[in-house]
This record gives C-alpha cells, structure tokens and sequence, in this order.
C-alpha cells in the first residue's frame, strides 16, 4: 500500500493546476498523479482554441461574458457560478502564464484575442490553434520542477475506495480513502491510500466512438463515482462539436477549431449552399448545439455523410499563421484549403454534465473532489460556450486549493482492505471486449445521438441492459486490465446518457429529443 496527502487521478490541466499549487504551497505534503496513458495524454493537449477571458476592457466586459455563457446554456446555467468563473478569469490566466506558458500576442504587443461561436466579442487567448498543448506543457515542465509530486503515468484507476469496500458499510457516510490502481506495465494493482481524492478524468467521448476526444476519454471518474454513490447530474448534454474532419472509418477525428469559424470560414451542403443562415441569424457563429442539429438535418434530408467549411475566400497567409496545424492535417489528407472545401461532420466534443460539485469542487463523497469535465459546475448548463472549459478548470482547480489551504491533513482512515481478485484468471477472450465496445458505440450513435426520440431510447437501454450484463459476468471471472475496466465504465457512462435523457421532458441544449 502506498500512503499520500492527497490523490489525484488525471493529467490534464484540471488535475495538474492543482497539484501544482498544492505541491508549491506544502512542500512538506506529498501529492500523485496517476494517468492511464503518457503524462500528456489528455483531452487539454487536444484543445485548439484556448481560454475564454475578458481582457479588452474597451470592447468587452465581464456581463457579456456571463450573457453569452448564460444564453448558450439554454437557462440552465448557475449564474452564480457563471459569474464566479468569468470574473477570476484574468487572475488565472496570468498563474498560466507565470508558470511559462506562451499565448499570441499581436503586433503590438497585446493578446491576440479570437471570436468563436457564441461569443460576442473577442476573447479568446490562444497559441496558435495549439493552446491546449501548449498549456499542458507549461504544467507539466512545473510539476517536473517539484519534488514532492510523483507522476505516475500508465497507472490505470480502478475503483475509488469508500465504505463500500468494508463489511460494515453505513450507507449514511460515505468517504473516499484513495483508490485501487492498476500498473499497466506490471498487472500489479496498487492499493493507494489518501487524505483527499481529486478526480480529474475527463470526457468520455469514445462511448460514441466517432469523437474529437483521445481514446482515453472512457468517462472513468464518472463511473467511479456512480459506483461509489456520488451525486451524477446532467448526463444527457452532451456537446457534439460541429466541425470534426470527416473520416469514413470513424473513431478518432481531427477538430476543426471553432475559430476557424470565428475567422470567417463558412458551412456549404454538397450543391454550395450556404445553409446555416436558413436555421440561425447567428449563422455559422450560433452556439455549438445548433450547428451541430442543423448539420445533422442537412444531412438527413440530403443523405450526404458530410458537409463542407468553405474557407477559400481567406487570406491564405493568414490562415496558415493562425492555423498551422490544421493547414498541415489538410494537407496531409490531399485538402488544399486555398482552394479546397474542408468535409466535416459533427462528433461527440464534451460533457456539460458529470460529478455534481459545489463551489470548493467537493462533490456529494466526503474527501471526494471533482474538476474539469467530468465535472458537473453548474458553468455550461445545457451547452458549453466555447473556450470555457479550460477557463472551467483553471478556476476549480484554485477553488479546490483554496479549500484546502484550510483543510486539516490529519484525516482518520480506516484500515483498508487490499483489492480482491481471488477466483479470477487472465482473459484470452479479448474479442469479447472489442465487440462489446463496437456494439456499444454503435448504439450511442444510432440511439443517442444529436437528435434522440422516446423509441430510441428505450429500445437503446434494452440494448445497453444485454451488454451490460454479458460484461458484469465476465468481469466477475476475469483479472483486470484496462481495456476490460474501460468498457464497463463506458457503459455506466452510456446508461447514465439514456436514463437522464429520457426523463428530460424539454428540449435544451445538447439533448433534443423530437417527441418534447
């Protein structure tokens, strides 16, 4: 068993701002990281765009920031918690940028701020169309700094480990006292032991298989939460992001950054038509939600697996300068944007729903944190304005500290029981897996997707109920590993999307359901 002050599981700027202001203002505490994959593998290293903050004092302001948050919330936004978060927005970016990381500056030396959909101004600090690895790197080169954090990456978190571990459980209490962890490289599983828990896991956009997130993103401290009691809310919001490359084999897709929308690029069906002013006057600037729907209703009526973002009228010079990464990607896929049409289809983006937290990031678990995506603020409501998420996490991750700057490191823990496996043996029948996972993803699209009915949610949880069950019984017989534990927290994940969308009686956000 290894013993901490405190337990974080993710890597992504959520759980490394943290750690960082932990480690800086204890040097005496001891802090772990555990990630699953690289320690820079995280739905932050994927984010394009950048930090949505108020800085032009001239032409913005903190009110239109929270109105443009609250309107594309779609009224399910905590105002408070709106504008809690716009407000700390600039004392948090410059922590970022303390700590090393570069955003662009123009040529007269100020930020050069970017305009997305939703917003109305611009406000959006960015490097390049690279800010998330950009910021994730930052951090890391930080954390590498301090001594007592310890980074340990290819570490897989099974289970939060609470009462339900013990044999006298009291339902009334419950409390988190670490979590068991796999190591990848060895199968061992590790029992680790701490104070405080701080999930920071991120997204879970590979349940729908055709996403812009990494294969990581498995809704894992969503589902350990869930299993452990914790208070889960507004699953049923799931953000599809407009403009993913299309691919016609699915899974991973590249992102087109909702700045190149920003930048003046505008969405074509395949006969040239310039459509999104038909469904918003916003037109390609409307909020995430409704671009997406309205791709998915274009494509429905023409039966076309793709529209196009036309950008050939842009100044190609420039285009490159602020989107390197994307001409680059283009070009490798034979698509000149000089003089091409870029094909894009919607993709599962992120969660506006998660764990529910208050505003010191505790969530319904004594000694439980939660922040960043899998996380459920009250910020986004029923659809994330673009670029807050980093903003998100940056504020949560101080909040969660500023908690703990008064928060006692002397917590009782009990004795802790070592993880059991005893009767398992290891798997050979790892095609059980992958065609479970196949049959899930397939179902989440198909049933669950960016426009849902009453039939097909319930025909998809008949469906979830066969998967689950056929995964219960063979984890029950199977040594873990982490293919296996990915594909049951999927499925928690899926059957908290169904259960939450079909007992919404509205249509708000990233949940349309056409029989409301």
């Amino acid at each position: 068993m290894i013993a901490t002050n405190v337990l974080v599981i993710g890597s992504g700027v959520a759980g490394l701002t943290f750690a960082v202001k932990m480690a800086e203002q204890f040097p005496e505490r001891h802090i772990i990281i555990v990630t699953k994959g690289d320690k820079d593998e995280s739905n932050t290293k994927y984010a394009q765009g950048g930090v949505a903050v108020v800085l032009d004092a001239e032409e913005d302001s903190f009110q239109k920031h929270i109105q443009d948050t609250l309107i594309a919330g779609d009224g399910l936004c905590n105002e408070a918690v709106v504008k809690m978060v716009v407000t700390e927005g600039p004392k948090r970016l410059k922590e970022l940028i303390d700590w090393g990381a570069n955003f662009d500056l123009d040529s007269e030396g100020n930020f050069d701020l970017g305009k997305e959909g939703g917003h109305s101004e611009y406000r959006v600090v960015h490097h390049k169309d690279i800010t998330g690895y950009e910021v994730e790197r930052a951090l890391l080169h930080r954390v590498g700094q301090l001594s007592n954090i310890s980074l340990l990456s290819h570490h897989f978190a099974i289970d939060l480990i609470t009462e339900h571990h013990f044999k006298s459980t009291d339902a009334e209490s419950i409390s988190c006292y670490g979590a068991y962890v796999l190591n990848e490289s060895t199968g061992e599983i590790i029992t680790i032991q701490s104070e405080s828990t701080v999930l920071t896991s991120g997204g879970i956009g590979r349940v729908y298989g055709h996403t812009t997130n990494p294969i990581i993103a498995t809704g894992d401290g969503i589902a350990m939460a869930y299993r452990a009691t914790a208070r889960i809310k507004d699953m049923e919001f799931v953000q599809f992001h407009p403009t993913a490359l299309y691919n016609v084999e699915g899974g991973t897709s590249f992102l087109i950054s909702e700045a190149v929308r920003g930048f003046g690029a505008v969405l074509r069906n395949k006969k040239g038509d310039r459509f999104m002013l038909d469904y918003d006057e916003r037109a390609e600037l409307a909020s995430r939600d409704v671009v997406s729907q309205s791709i998915d209703s274009e494509l429905k009526k023409s039966g076309d697996s793709c529209v196009y973002l036309d950008c050939s009228h842009l100044n190609i010079d420039d285009f490159k300068s602020h989107f390197p990464n994307i001409y680059n990607k283009c070009i490798t896929q034979h698509i000149n944007v000089e003089t091409d049409w870029i094909p894009v289809v919607p993709a599962s983006h992120y969660l506006c729903g998660g764990i529910v937290v208050d505003t010191h990031g505790r969530t319904s678990i004594e000694n439980l944190f939660a922040c960043g995506e899998c996380s459920n603020t009250g910020l986004h409501g029923a659809n994330r304005l673009a670029s807050n998420s980093l903003l998100e996490a940056l504020v949560y991750a101080h909040n969660i500290f500023k908690y703990h700057l008064n928060k006692s490191s002397n917590t009782e823990i009990p004795k802790i029981p070592n993880w059991n496996d005893h009767g398992t043996g290891i798997t050979k029948e790892h095609v059980l897996i992958q065609h479970n996972l196949k049959q899930l993803q397939a179902l989440m699209r198909d049933y669950v997707g960016i426009v849902r009915s009453d039939d097909r949610l319930k025909k998809g949880i008949k469906h979830l109920d066969l998967i689950y069950n056929e995964i219960e019984e063979f984890y029950k017989e199977a040594k873990v590993n982490t293919a296996l534990c990915e594909l049951r927290n999927m499925i928690n994940v899926a059957h908290l999307i169904i259960s939450q969308s079909i007992t919404r009686t509205d249509n708000k956000g990233g949940c349309f359901n056409i029989d409301n």
